[in-house]
């Protein structure tokens, strides 16, 4: 193969959706997908799900706590949301906190409405036996989006 000086840096996504789970490896992450979305230009869309199951479980719903959840999550990713509004090679950042059962909320009402190019999520690590009772959200993704999806270890 020939070499050659050009670059290559635009993949041609143009909608890049991160999928964050509020553990300190989304800081790695976000930072991915940051610099993703600067390389292809592309809107950047930092999406979060609130896990409404342990609550739905235990009977109760505390109105208050979904705000409070949602407020610490916004917090923790701050710095970073400024860094990717305020560069320039990113059309747009927008993040989306939703309560919910994970998978149905992350595919219904995000990944659905906002059709991605690119689903960037972290491999979170489970033990197997969680990982059996579980599955993975990581696996999830791959499994039912018709994008690609790159899983940040």
């Amino acid at each position: 193969m020939a070499e050659t000086n050009q670059t290559y840096q635009d993949l041609g996504y143009d909608k890049i959706f991160v999928s964050l789970d509020g553990t300190e490896r989304q800081t790695k992450v976000l930072h991915r997908a940051i610099v993703m979305a600067a390389n292809d230009n592309a809107e950047l869309y930092i999406g979060h799900v609130i896990d409404s199951t342990a609550l739905e479980t235990a009977g109760t719903y505390p109105v208050d706590l979904i705000p409070s959840l949602e407020k610490d999550f916004r917090e923790s990713i701050a710095e970073q949301v400024a860094e990717a509004e305020s560069e320039p090679q990113i059309k747009s950042a927008k993040v989306i906190v939703k309560a919910g059962r994970i998978r149905e909320t992350l595919k219904d009402d995000m990944l659905d409405v906002i059709k991605p190019d690119l689903v960037i999520c972290g491999a979170r690590g489970l033990s197997s036996i969680k990982y059996a009772i579980l599955g993975s959200i990581s696996t999830f993704l791959t499994r039912s989006t018709t994008c690609d999806v790159l899983v940040v270890k």
